[in-house]
């Protein structure tokens, strides 16, 4: 029987990335070096702008928070298995974040010393630490942010399918010949938006030039732009058959320090070149960097190449999930990376019109995609404004409207989002409607306060825009302010449609479960838990008259700073939120569903236990509601 605490650690840390990517033995060798620190709620483990410590960090019980900039906001908190403080390891460089107990907390300290040398030797390790803080560059924090950074870890199975799995390269050659002048190559390369060039004679490559080239050479002063490309070229041209695997273009491209592959027939100058592959083309097929998949997104040319990177999306959202990325984090690149899918469909849309809209218009992503939740696909919620116009233009304009908006959620069903059941879609006439028009219906749903209504408003308060003319939103989300307070009853109406979540939890905190229907015996985690705190958020928030924010999490940590005295509290429904949010999609990628009703037999004991320690804040913040609004009789 295991006793020795060496053992224990090693026991506890195989469960968690990157040591369960070592051997048993190794990780009990590092165990033996393994401190076991106390800490105190509200205790600093390490200050913003400290020099950094000789360890990192993994939490074994309790919890962490990591704040910047000397802000009381979190931006992340670390629970069990999660790691931390690893800047020391990775650069040489103060901490740029404040790590504190959250509550009382035991920390495994690992010594840099001692793990470095595994980082080094272990491939998997190596990747998930040192590629992933390399790819870093969207988030200036997550550096700090648990040492698990942008790139996700490839698996030995990952690797077998990349090793196989051949890439995809553009058959569309961009070509010049020997005397094409230098600045009639860059006008090609930038009327093609591409970043190198071949050069051919006789239909057989016989250099390259890059866009460096051009910088080095051209741009420098070195040659004037009537060079011709035969004097600025590189030759004799590096080239490759068609029929190269991912991991074969990485290890050319890195062997020989360039960022394009010439590609042939017989994979050697001596035959046509039929085929350009970038570094980019690689990255795309690989599919595990944000900031490429963004410009892969934003040049689609198709929907269908757009639903091709939503598949990518996902497959970035599974390796997130795996490695404990910070949910803040993630939720912010998925819900990116989705926008610019919505964004560009749009673009691609109004390309396809016989003429260009006729006044400006917003589209607006509601509900869940409007608070930047939506990290899976599922059903669409959008609405279109559109300006003012004078009553004889107003047919005419709509119906230009509903064209564009019905052939957007067509386009946006095609890349993989459902219509949505309910038609809340721009493409139903009552969703697309001139600004005075959406005044209107919205003060209709303030001043006729039937649970529709209510529903219908609570839906409207979390939209955000996607599209086009922010000056419309921010008149109407002024609208809707103004005629809020105009209507205090209303508000308690709001107050109530937030108080009507039953408890997730019944006596003796047992899930409460379905009843009947299709789902019966499951757990709604979606009604049950995730909306009674996002319908709380929204109401705290609108109280304070905040407009700018959406997001729950966010709502919620923007009420930590507004009320100090109930900060503790808001920031446990923020952290309980993101646990909920992420452990829903976990299980909507496990099961490829929308995650929403959980089978409680297929759950191991800790998810049980992780998941009912999230709910009591749900109650507690419902009695602040009660409490402030005296709702105590509306129920």
């Amino acid at each position: 029987m295991k006793n020795t605490i060496s053992q224990r650690v090693a026991d506890f840390l195989k469960n968690f990335p990157p040591f369960s990517f070592l051997q048993q033995r190794e990780l009990e060798l590092i165990s033996e070096q393994i401190s076991i620190l106390y800490k105190e709620k509200d205790s600093v483990v390490f200050a913003e702008n400290e020099g950094t410590h000789d360890s990192f960090y993994v939490v074994h019980k309790g919890a962490v928070a990591l704040r910047a900039n000397l802000q009381n906001d979190i931006l992340d908190m670390c629970d069990e298995g999660d790691i931390f403080g690893l800047r020391p390891l990775i650069a040489n460089e103060n901490y740029k974040m404040e790590a504190r107990a959250f509550e009382e907390t035991i920390l495994y300290a690992i010594p840099i010393s001692v793990f470095k040398p595994y980082a080094l030797e272990n491939k998997a390790v190596g990747n998930f630490l040192i590629e992933s803080f390399a790819s870093n560059t969207l988030n200036p924090y997550s550096n700090s942010h648990r040492g698990k950074l942008y790139g996700e870890e490839i698996s030995d199975a990952d690797t077998k399918l990349l090793d196989l799995q051949p890439v995809k390269y553009s058959k569309k050659l961009i070509s010049c010949s020997p005397t094409t002048t230098a600045q009639a190559i860059a006008e090609i390369m930038l009327k093609k938006n591409v970043g190198a060039i071949l050069v051919v004679e006789d239909t057989l490559p016989i250099g390259i030039i890059t866009d460096k080239d051009l910088r080095n050479k051209i741009v420098t002063g070195e040659f004037p732009i009537t060079t011709m490309a035969s004097e600025i070229m590189t030759s004799p041209v590096i080239t490759y058959p068609t029929k190269m695997t991912i991991t074969q273009a990485q290890m050319a491209m890195m062997k020989s320090d360039i960022s394009h592959l010439c590609l042939t027939k017989d994979g050697t100058m001596n035959t046509k070149a039929v085929g350009m592959l970038s570094k980019h083309d690689v990255m795309v097929s690989i599919g595990n960097n944000p900031a490429v998949l963004l410009r892969a997104i934003k040049r689609a040319k198709k929907f269908k190449k757009i639903k091709l990177l939503q598949a990518n999306i996902i497959h970035l959202l599974q390796g997130y999930l795996d490695q404990n990325i910070p949910m803040t984090l993630t939720s912010k690149i998925i819900s990116e990376l989705n926008d610019a899918c919505t964004k560009q469909v749009i673009a691609l849309v109004l390309k396809k019109m016989d003429t260009p809209p006729p006044v400006k218009f917003a589209w607006l992503a509601l509900g869940s995609q409007g608070r930047s939740e939506q990290l899976l696909q599922t059903d669409q919620d959008n609405a279109l404004v559109y300006e003012d116009v004078p009553e004889e233009l107003e047919a005419e304009t709509k119906k230009y409207f509903s064209e564009l908006a019905a052939r957007i959620n067509k386009g946006l069903f095609e890349i993989g989002y459902d219509y949505c059941p309910a038609e809340m879609m721009a493409s139903n006439p009552n969703w697309c409607l001139s600004l005075s028009a959406w005044k209107s219906k919205i003060h209709h749903w303030i001043t006729n306060t039937g649970k529709n209504e209510v529903l219908l408003t609570f839906i409207f308060f979390d939209y955000s825009l996607s599209y086009g003319d922010n000056e419309l939103v921010n008149n109407l989300s002024d609208y809707i302010f103004e005629d809020v307070k105009a209507n205090p009853t209303f508000y308690i109406h709001l107050v109530s449609g937030a108080l009507q979540s039953q408890s997730p939890t019944g006596f003796f905190r047992e899930f409460l479960l379905e009843q009947d229907g299709a789902h019966k015996d499951f757990f709604n985690i979606k009604n049950r838990a995730l909306m009674p705190l996002a319908d709380a958020a929204r109401v705290l928030i609108l109280s304070h008259s905040v407009k700018s924010i959406s997001n729950t999490a966010e709502r919620f940590e923007k009420l930590a700073e507004i009320e100090p005295t109930n900060s503790e509290l808001y920031l446990a429904c923020a952290y309980s939120y993101k646990v909920l949010l992420k452990f829903r999609t976990k299980q909507g990628l496990l099961h490829n569903d929308s995650g929403q009703y959980i089978s409680l037999n297929t759950l191991l004991k800790a998810e049980k236990i992780k998941l009912k320690s999230t709910f009591k804040t749900i109650k507690e913040l419902q009695e602040v509601i009660r409490v402030r609004f005296n709702a105590s009789n509306i129920l």
